[in-house]
């Protein structure tokens, strides 16, 4: 979000602040900020303020934006700002803040609207298309974000630069609902939650199984050209192993503890400090490296229930994990070949085309240097590496401070799906830190003892929420490689089932994933059960395919393709995989 957009969202927050207590005089106004695709105001009204009031609360909003001009800011003393707010308990919280920081206490005026801000609105109201926004929806939101603190009401608005990229936006959404995964997953029995397993810890069917296992098996697949080892870790931990990598200071609240006879371990978080005991446990030399660890293996935060979604964000999370331990000389050609495979396999799904994604060289945040593991010369070094190395790939990125991993910088590669919307999914993180605190080592040409080079990658990431953004990104229609069930196989009668039979034994030895339906169900409902599941293909045998050796093959996404030998068949789905 560029600068101006950003200022027109919050200057629009105003706006609507102005036009909540207009209408509602008694409400007690708290902060209005800016978001990715618009604005929000939490309020704390005397009556309740549901969606059925939003028309009402646009209106007066759109009714007072023409007389609205420029805002005007007037910085006030503490005790001005008492006494101006001090019938608002929310906004004397801020004041007080905004004291304890050092800051200038600022008020901003519109129109006949004043608030407390420190800032960024546009030059002219007029500049506003009054078409270019709406309000959306109303939602619950507790004060600052804790759930001990009181519950608000947060009213939602859409904002755009122009009234077409607005309806464009809103169409986009709409889409988005018919493509959601939880929609999704469910007619195509992909997996379920249960409420005695627990939120936010899916359970996966066969065919959800099938299209998890794809994914990993051609990342695997991909990567296995270029070195890498599977290695495999248990699930729990000593507490030691956290507390020495840095993790236990930075994310003790997202750890779940587990409590044995003896003593507590922790069900881990990441998979990284599992991975460099993997290292430790040899005498390593140069000659040894680069060493190349992945796996594919679940880990567990306790997120909190309320940010819970599907599958987008579990507790239960699968991660495409990596880590490759080298030279510092070494840290270019690794990082050339994880980018590498992170193009095959974006490539393979259609998403690494030029304008659809984007690079983030995600940097430490210098005003809040206590977010983060190590010395300034260690950060600066790796900063540095990794920005030679994009540049050397010829990645276009953006330098997007505050957004490193707490032990080092990193690459997010951000993808488009199939509507627009942009994921970072793929990441190649550079780590000074956690080696040098694990004490690892190798022995340099010179008989000296050097400490390794750590780079984390992800491919796919987290594998749940991967999976969330790709059954929306194809609406359930997946390439044929990563299809749940690639073939289904109907035949016409019950007559037929034993030819049926046979095809699907000669395809499962290929290493095809077949189905026969000959349930109960008529023809023609068997048939329109295949494409509402959206397989890629299904095969119909009858009297007439019989007689001439061969069956009907039929493409969900090219239609009638005749009549095929079993051959022909095995064929075209081996080159197709």
């Amino acid at each position: 979000m560029n600068e101006e957009l950003s200022n027109r969202r919050h200057s629009l927050a105003h706006l609507l602040a102005a036009a909540i207590l207009d209408l509602y005089p008694n409400t007690l106004l708290t902060l209005g900020p800016a978001v990715d695709n618009g604005f929000y105001y939490d309020v704390s009204p005397e009556n309740p303020i549901t969606d059925k009031d939003l028309a009402k609360i646009e209106k007066k909003m759109k009714s007072i934006l023409p007389s609205w001009g420029g805002f005007s800011h007037k910085e006030i003393t503490p005790e001005e700002a008492r006494e101006l707010f001090k019938e608002n308990k929310f906004k004397l919280e801020l004041i007080e803040e905004i004291i304890e920081r050092g800051e200038k206490i600022t008020l901003y005026t519109a129109g006949e609207f004043t608030d407390l801000c420190r800032g960024g609105h546009i030059d002219e109201m007029s500049s506003i298309d009054p078409d270019s926004f709406s309000l959306d929806r109303v939602a619950g939101a507790y004060w600052r974000g804790d759930e001990k603190n009181p519950m608000l009401t947060r009213i939602y608005g859409l904002a755009f630069d122009t009234k077409e990229e607005l309806e464009a936006y809103k169409t986009q959404r709409e889409e988005a609902k018919e493509r959601d995964h939880r929609k999704i997953g469910k007619e195509l029995s992909l997996f379920t939650f249960s409420d005695l397993v627990g939120s936010g810890l899916p359970l996966f069917t066969p065919k959800g199984t099938a299209l998890r296992n794809a994914i990993i098996s051609k990342i695997h697949e991909i990567q296995g050209a270029y070195g890498y080892q599977e290695v495999w870790i248990p699930h729990i931990t000593k507490p030691d192993l956290y507390k020495t990598s840095g993790h236990w200071e930075k994310f003790g609240d997202e750890l779940f503890k587990v409590k044995s006879r003896e003593s507590e371990f922790v069900l881990k978080p990441m998979n990284c400090p599992h991975h460099t005991q993997i290292f430790d446990a040899e005498a390593r030399s140069y000659k040894d490296l680069p060493l190349r660890f992945t796996e594919a293996t679940a880990v567990y935060r306790d997120e909190q229930s309320g940010e819970l979604l599907g599958l987008s964000r579990v507790r239960a999370i699968t991660q495409d994990d990596g880590h490759v331990f080298c030279t510092e000389e070494q840290i270019g050609q690794e990082i050339a070949i994880i980018a590498k495979v992170i193009k095959d396999f974006y490539t393979l799904l259609g998403m690494f085309k030029e304008g659809e994604y984007r690079v983030g060289l995600s940097v430490r945040d210098p005003k809040t240097p206590e977010k983060y593991l190590g010395e300034d010369s260690v950060w600066e070094n790796a900063e540095k590496s990794l920005e030679e190395a994009a540049q050397k790939e010829g990645f276009k990125y953006t330098r997007e401070e505050g957004e490193a991993a707490f032990y080092g910088p990193k690459l997010d590669f951000k993808f488009k799906d199939a509507i627009g919307r942009e994921w970072q999914l793929a990441t190649i993180q550079l780590d000074f830190n956690m080696p040098k605190r694990f004490g690892l080592s190798y022995t340099d040409k010179d008989g000296s003892k050097k400490i390794p080079v750590m780079i984390h990658r992800a491919i796919a990431g987290s594998l749940e929420r991967f999976l969330s953004v790709i059954i929306e990104h194809y609406a359930g229609n997946f390439p044929f490689w990563m299809a749940p069930v690639q073939v289904q196989i109907i035949p016409i009668a019950e007559a037929h089932g034993s030819e049926a039979n046979e095809v699907l034994q000669i395809l499962k030895n290929n290493g095809i994933r077949a189905e026969v339906d000959a349930s109960g169900d008529g023809f023609g409902k068997r048939v329109r059960k295949a494409k509402n599941n959206k397989i890629p293909y299904f095969i119909i045998i009858g009297d007439k395919d019989i007689e001439v050796q061969k069956v009907t093959l039929e493409s969900r996404d090219e239609g009638q393709l005749g009549q095929l030998t079993i051959e022909e068949i095995v064929k075209r789905f081996s080159k197709e995989k």
